[in-house]
């Protein structure tokens, strides 16, 4: 990377790589910056990765004797992040080029010297693997959905079926081989890719041979469009694939014989990858692909989902915990398919596992209540809606004590609002309020009351809060507003308020507290009373309740 002058541009580095540095904790680097006003300002990053001039840093390190030597592979990473900034694949894919063949024509004599020393007193695996190690560390803090997180990679890992002996894998979006080199053994298996980055694609064909993986061929190029794979039918197809493309490439494919299923729309690119990846599996073999949630429940692809569900090729679907996918806030699914070897081979269930609520560093195990079993036709309504958290709730759900609890609080509640109704009378002698009124603006500007956004309040110990507010809600105070809503709303300038001493204020007041919570808790009554109606008639409907006996 160079700047306007034509220079080098000075190499970068975020609050980790200045706490690997300086020998520090992240915390450390935080709290020099509050402290020191001297301490390098960010030249680049956002609020959140925050950048600096590597030589800046140094130079204020060695100031404040905080500074150590930097090793060879720090040296080396910034060397690179100096040289290509965000373009650090194909930085990978020179290094990776280079212990490949041990030299690389044309590559900078510093840099040259920096992976001499380095090839010298560490293997090619190791070194690759340290690059490796510090770009998805990169990606992860950066939110970049550049590669697979690791988090995702772990957790295919954690899922994906096992993998027949001398059994072939295939992904049709590599990207630098994150999925493809996890999953199946190291030896004895065909690993087969296609990435549309050349720079990512060469990295990953190079990256194999340097950890040791054999019989492995990474292609270049767009997968839906020009499949370099016609013929692979792999025992297992793993995919992380790009989200939300403008275009995937409907209009030239749409009669494409991969679409079984049905041809997606073109805001349904996660189905024609699905579609893409099930097209190259074996009969017996398996698809585990990476899919945004809301793919399980979007109008546009319930006609694929169903007739999915209805051949019995879905398997599985596993929601995991918000946080596993570093572009992904909300969490991701792994969808599991089988292709039949036989009509008979389909499944009659599709397994729902919910992990959300679990740490995404750490997943182990599903528990009882995390997982259910759905057999298919409830699966096939209106919606077709794959979301695990939806049937798992439901499946686990005890109707018996929920309906129990909602009745008791219902019975307290009308228990409740027979005491809450004031025992109100008429008068002796007529109507008492045939006193003079007060207009709600000259209360305003004789300061005791405040006239806020938030409505009119009292600011006096000489006018009661709930007398004010009882009587601007009387009908004599509102008027209807002159919206469609035909809501009612208080007449500002009209509201009038009878004059009246403050202990009879109160007295009206405690009046007016009684029926505003009176009102408060019928709201709540009417609420509980449809939850009860909803509960009851899911349990009836599900079995989960049944109705009394006639001795009951």
């Amino acid at each position: 990377m160079r700047d306007d002058t034509g220079s080098a541009a000075a190499p970068l580095v975020t609050g980790a790589e200045v706490a690997r540095l300086a020998g520090v904790t992240r915390a450390a680097v935080s709290n020099w910056r509050r402290r020191y006003d001297d301490f390098p300002a960010p030249v680049s990053g956002g609020a959140g990765t925050p950048l600096f001039s590597l030589p800046e840093v140094r130079a204020w390190l060695a100031k404040q004797r905080k500074g150590q030597d930097l090793s060879d592979d720090v040296r080396l990473w910034q060397a690179l992040r100096g040289a290509y900034g965000d373009d650090m694949v194909s930085g990978l894919a020179l290094v990776a080029r280079f212990l490949t063949r041990g030299t690389e024509p044309g590559l900078d004599p510093a840099l040259s010297e920096l992976l001499t020393q380095l090839a010298a007193r560490e293997s090619a695996a190791d070194v690759i693997k340290a690059l490796t190690e510090r770009f998805l560390d990169s990606a992860r803090r950066a939110g970049s959905d550049q590669v697979t997180s690791p988090r995702v990679v772990r957790a295919v890992s954690r899922f994906v079926p096992p993998l027949p002996e001398g059994g072939s894998v295939f992904d049709p979006a590599c990207g630098i081989g994150s999925l493809l080199f996890a999953v199946g053994p190291l030896a004895g298996s065909r690993r087969c890719g296609q990435e549309l980055d050349p720079s990512a694609a060469e990295f990953a064909q190079l990256r194999a041979g340097l950890i040791g993986l054999r019989d492995v061929s990474v292609t270049t190029g767009d997968s839906l469009r020009s499949d370099s794979w016609l013929n692979l039918r792999a025992d297992l197809v793993v995919c992380d694939p790009p989200v939300a493309e403008p275009d995937w490439g409907r209009e030239e494919l749409l009669l494409d014989s991969r679409w079984e299923l049905g041809t997606p729309s073109r805001a349904e690119g996660e189905l024609a990858w699905l579609q893409h990846c099930y097209a190259h599996t074996a009969p017996g073999g398996h698809v585990l692909i990476v899919m945004p949630a809301s793919v399980a429940y979007r109008k546009a692809g319930r006609r694929i989902r169903a007739e999915m569900v209805r051949r019995g090729i879905l398997s599985q679907v596993v929601a995991l915990p918000p946080g596993t996918a570093a572009s992904h806030k909300l969490p991701v699914h792994l969808w599991l398919l089988r292709r039949p070897s036989s009509p008979s081979d389909a499944v009659s269930v599709v397994r729902m596992v919910d992990l959300t609520a679990s740490d995404p560093e750490e997943l182990s195990e599903p528990a009882p209540e995390q997982v259910v079993d759905v057999p298919l036709v409830e699966l096939l309504d209106d919606i077709v809606d794959l979301t695990p958290g939806s049937h798992v709730r439901a499946w686990h759900r005890d109707y018996s004590a929920e309906y129990h609890a909602i009745r008791e609080e219902i019975e307290g509640q009308l228990s409740a609002l027979a005491k809450l109704l004031p025992a109100l009378g008429a008068e002796e002698g007529g109507d008492s309020l045939d006193s003079a009124t007060v207009s709600l603006a000259d209360l305003g500007r004789a300061g005791l009351v405040d006239l806020g956004d938030d409505g009119p309040t009292s600011t006096s110990e000489q006018l009661d809060e709930d007398y004010l507010q009882g009587f601007l809600r009387s009908t004599a105070n509102m008027r209807r507003s002159t919206s469609s809503s035909g809501t009612f709303r208080l007449d500002a300038r009209g509201a009038r308020i009878p004059q009246m001493a403050i202990g009879e204020q109160r007295r009206y007041g405690a009046a007016f507290r009684l029926l505003q919570e009176f009102e408060e808790r019928v709201k709540k009554v009417s609420q509980l009373g449809e939850q009860a109606a909803s509960l009851a008639r899911d349990g009836l409907t599900s079995g989960a309740l049944t109705p009394p006996r006639e001795d009951d």
